[in-house]
């Protein structure tokens, strides 16, 4: 059965009569016909892609470059040819560096070769304080401790060394703890750094607080005899160089040439293969003095007692030699220790022996007494008769003592210290008191007042001798008996020697030649040697000097020496106070020499300001001139003569 559809069989189109086509392809429009469409503009056939030329924009890019490497040419011309030598220079100077090789210093010793000052090996203990902070140690107090652990070994305050340790500047990584420490204290301050490591190996709790500590190799000066000839010496200071005495004068010939070393470096460490370039150091010269150790320490001793036994302000001795005029000793009072000046007096530094300038007082009268043999005014035993005062000018000069009319001896004048004998005397020397002082002055000059000693010491004064015309009318009568002129105690001593060497004066000598690094010993030049006296007035002066000694109504019996023959002279000056620069106390002093007919030994001692006990020359002075010219006689192996003195007159009958 044939299945019928409900649906309509679809209309074949029946194809009309063609309608006729509008220009353009539209149609006519009919009635109830839409309008037609506006046609749509035909779009453009699109463009193939061409790549743009590239021509400009390489040479962009090739413009650029040029005048990048331009600025390069340029810049390397300028480094390597026209400032070339500057950066040569300057990298030289990042890539090498230049050590100093510190000369050792040379030493001094005495006329025996005792070391009286030498250079030793030494420490400056310096720190890291970055090394001490928390975040290295893992402790709070990392300074405190490690100071506490110093400052007994190096003698320093723990609180000081604790700030030090820690800075304000936190980048701080160099301080220096102690100077010129001996090698004992570095090695203790080693052998705790030891200890703490060992400790901290074991112990995870522990700290090696010293860990920043180091030490830079240094020298340190050291004066074996502490405080022995301190004034002679002098000192070297912080920075290597003679502060004072002999280490300042003799400083060039003891400090040497330092040497360089320059090396290449790399990150602070010598480059070995790079090669380097040395100039040694050379040693500074060893300097052999005339001191004699022994009799050195002898006079120190000596003086050092009696001026704390006086209560004194200080005092000096010199011993020279009266053959050769070589000092033997030069001791002062109060002294220095040069290796420890931290703790030394101010007021006692230096060499107050050639510094201070004082009256001799009657120690002097011997010049006059001098100029008057010499001039054939007197003899000594030409008679003089001494008033109880004298009146000369506008004064009234009187003796230490009152006493009725004496007859005196010239030599009993200078026995008694007489001061108005001694003007009596040199009034004589011109038919004028004018000419008189022109004559005395030029015995002064002779002997070497109111000049230098020859020894070109640091500090040294000529002391004080003004010209005849400008003596005024008490100087006129007081310099004849050693008022109103001053000297240095060596400058007194050298009279005493030059008496003592039959009129000829030897300028004193310190230095008795230095020893270079090749061992070779080269003396020092002669001294200047000048004729003062003749040798009769020498000779007669000593026997004069014989009797302040020997006989009873001499002011010198305190000097005396069993077995020798001893001449010399005291004195007790006013003394002129340097601070105020008016009279206040006196002047103590003792000079002579022995044996008295053979010479050998000069000793001189002077005492400022006795307060305590007797301030004359003969009772503070004479014993100690005693005791250190016996010391030295026997030290120089110096035999008695065994003649017997002269025993000159010291007082007439009228």
């Amino acid at each position: 059965m044939t299945e019928v559809s409900d649906r309509e069989p679809p209309r074949r189109r029946v194809p009309g009569p063609a309608r006729p086509v509008r220009p353009g392809g539209g149609r006519r429009p009919g009635p109830g016909a839409r309008p037609a469409r506006r046609p749509r503009p035909p779009r453009p056939a699109p463009r193939a892609f061409r790549p743009g030329s590239p021509r400009p924009r390489l040479r962009m890019i090739g413009l650029a470059l040029t005048l990048v490497l331009a600025a390069f040419v340029v810049r390397l011309l300028q480094v390597q040819a026209v400032d070339a030598g500057t950066y040569s220079a300057k990298a030289e100077q990042n890539r090498y560096v230049v050590h100093t090789l510190p000369a050792e210093r040379g030493g001094i010793t005495d006329r025996n070769g005792v070391a009286l000052a030498t250079t030793v090996d030494s420490y400056d203990i310096t720190a890291d304080p970055t090394m001490f902070t928390r975040e290295q140690l893992k402790v709070d107090d990392g300074p405190e401790q490690a100071a506490a652990l110093l400052a007994p070994i190096l003698g320093q305050d723990q609180e000081h060394l604790a700030d030090v340790l820690r800075p304000k500047n936190e980048k701080l990584r160099y301080v220096r703890l102690a100077r010129r420490q001996t090698p004992q204290v570095w090695n203790q301050i080693k052998d705790l750094k030891t200890a703490l490591t060992t400790k901290a190996e074991t112990d995870k709790s522990a700290v090696n607080v010293l860990a920043g500590v180091f030490a830079d190799p240094s020298s340190k000066r050291v004066y074996p005899g502490g405080d022995l000839a301190a004034g002679v010496l002098g000192w070297v200071g912080a920075d290597g160089k003679g502060g004072g005495g002999l280490e300042r004068k003799l400083d060039k010939t003891l400090a040497g040439e330092d040497g360089k070393i320059r090396y290449a470096q790399s990150g602070g460490r010598q480059v070995p293969t790079a090669g380097s370039t040395e100039t040694p150091a050379v040693p500074g010269s060893d300097v052999e003095l005339t001191i004699d150790r022994d009799i050195q320490w002898a006079a120190q001793h000596a003086i050092s007692e009696q001026v704390e036994k006086s209560k004194a302000d200080g005092g000096y001795v010199i011993v020279q030699d009266t053959q050769t005029g070589e000092i033997l000793a030069m001791a002062n009072a109060p002294g220095f220790d040069p290796g420890d000046l931290a703790h030394a007096d101010p007021d006692a530094l230096g060499n107050a022996a050639l510094q201070d300038a004082f009256e001799p007082g009657s120690t002097a009268k011997v010049l006059s007494m001098a100029a008057v043999l010499e001039e054939n005014v007197a003899t000594p035993g030409t008679h003089i008769t001494v008033p109880n005062r004298l009146k000369r000018g506008d004064r009234l000069f009187k003796d230490d003592i009152d006493h009725p009319t004496w007859y005196l001896t010239l030599n009993g004048v200078l026995a008694k210290s007489s001061n108005i004998g001694t003007i009596m005397a040199t009034g004589e020397l011109g038919r004028t008191q004018a000419e008189a002082n022109k004559v005395l002055y030029s015995y002064l000059r002779k002997f070497g007042l109111g000049g230098y000693s020859g020894l070109g010491f640091p500090g040294e004064t000529k002391g004080i001798l003004a010209p005849p015309d400008q003596w005024s009318t008490s100087q006129q009568y007081t310099i004849p008996f050693g008022q109103g002129v001053s000297v240095n105690a060596l400058q007194a001593a050298s009279i005493y020697s030059t008496i003592a060497n039959g009129g000829v004066r030897i300028e004193p000598t310190l230095v008795r030649g230095t020893k270079g690094a090749d061992g070779r010993f080269t003396p020092a030049p002669e001294p200047k040697k000048t004729r003062v006296t003749s040798e009769k007035t020498a000779k007669t002066l000593a026997q004069m000097l014989e009797s302040v000694v020997d006989d009873e109504e001499g002011t010198g019996t305190k000097a005396r020496i069993p077995g020798y023959r001893v001449a010399g002279k005291t004195g007790t000056a006013n003394r002129v106070d340097p601070a105020t620069g008016k009279y206040h106390g006196y002047t103590s002093s003792f000079a002579g020499f022995a044996p008295a007919d053979k010479p050998r030994v000069t000793v001189y001692c002077a005492i400022q300001n006795a307060t305590e006990g007797s301030y004359f020359g003969g009772q503070i002075c004479g014993p100690i001139h005693k005791q250190v010219m016996e010391f030295a006689l026997k030290t120089l192996q110096v035999p008695p003569t065994g003649a017997h003195p002269a025993n000159l007159p010291v007082t007439f009958k009228p």
